[in-house]
């Protein structure tokens, strides 16, 4: 018997649609077969995988230091030590540091300090004076202490003289006067009274001397060459301060000034100002003949106005 054409068609066609859907469901079978054997972890795996985590929190971690941000320092403290503060008044007490009275232009004095000649650093003085005497050098000092009034006298004498620019090089105003402490001397050779206040007395035997033997008795030469910026003052080599046998030898030995000893300027920076070093001639053009008190109080025919703080 014949099958109709039409039924034959639809025969094969579902053979063909269940075959298919055979094979698809075979093909997903083995893909899940597939993944489910890949993706299973095997006991290395395990392993492997605790290991590397075990590491992970064993090594430690390493810190990025960071980056400091690069401060400026601030700038330091200009300071012109040959000028005077014409903003400060004087104070109610002198100052002391480690113990050793500074006077300069950045350190006065009180107007009222009136100490008179310190006697230890008078009986220093002698003592030099006559140890000198034994080498047939006859010293003196023509000029210690003074008071504030006739600091203000002898300074205005100069400003008259020589202007006041010229004069605070060479002349403290009153109450900024080593002089006023009483601890302070101007040193001459006696019979060579015209150099008294000259820069040619530190180049005779005697100043040379002085210089050399001073710090023994504990006296230090106060404004040497070269210091000018550090002192206030130009060099004079007559001037002598008394700070006592160990300070004296210790500033000597370093060869620096008081202000440096005492580090008065220490973290500061210091102006050094283009000024010349010579002093106003001291002769009858500009210093007048007349009377020096000297340390005993008695008068002796010399150059008077020192030309010193």
């Amino acid at each position: 018997m014949l099958v109709p054409n039409n039924q034959h068609k639809k025969k094969k066609t579902g053979l063909i649609i269940g075959t298919t859907s055979l094979l698809a469901i075979a093909l997903a079978g083995g893909v899940v077969y597939y993944t489910a054997v890949v993706d299973e972890p095997t006991e290395e795996t395990i392993t492997q995988s605790s290991q590397q985590q075990k590491q992970q929190i064993e090594e430690p971690v390493q810190s990025i230091t960071p980056i400091e941000p690069v401060v400026e320092a601030p700038p330091l403290e200009k300071v012109d030590a040959t000028k005077y503060d014409e903003t400060k008044e004087l104070p109610t007490e002198p100052t002391y540091i480690n113990g050793i009275l500074i006077a300069n232009k950045q350190y006065p004095l009180p107007s009222t300090y009136a100490p008179d000649t310190d006697p230890t650093a008078q009986a220093a003085l002698d003592t030099m004076v006559a140890a000198a005497a034994k080498e047939n050098i006859q010293l003196v000092g023509f000029s210690g202490y003074r008071s504030y009034d006739y600091q203000t006298t002898l300074y205005n004498n100069y400003v008259a003289r020589d202007g006041q620019e010229e004069a605070d090089r060479y002349s403290a105003r009153p109450g900024y006067s080593e002089h006023q402490t009483g601890l302070a001397f101007d040193i001459g050779e006696v019979g060579k009274e015209d150099l008294w206040l000259t820069a040619a007395f530190g180049e005779t035997p005697a100043g040379q001397w002085l210089v050399q033997h001073a710090p023994t008795y504990g006296f230090i030469l106060r404004y040497p060459k070269g210091k000018e910026h550090l002192t206030g003052f130009m060099y004079e080599s007559w001037h002598f301060r008394y700070v006592g046998v160990e300070h004296a030898l210790k500033i000597a030995e370093q060869n620096i000034t008081l202000e440096e000893y005492l580090g008065v300027y220490e973290g500061k920076e210091v102006i050094v100002p283009q000024v010349a070093e010579e002093a106003p001639q001291e002769n009858g053009s500009t210093v007048e003949q007349s009377e020096v008190t000297t340390t005993e109080g008695t008068q002796v025919g010399a150059k008077s106005e020192h030309n010193n703080p």
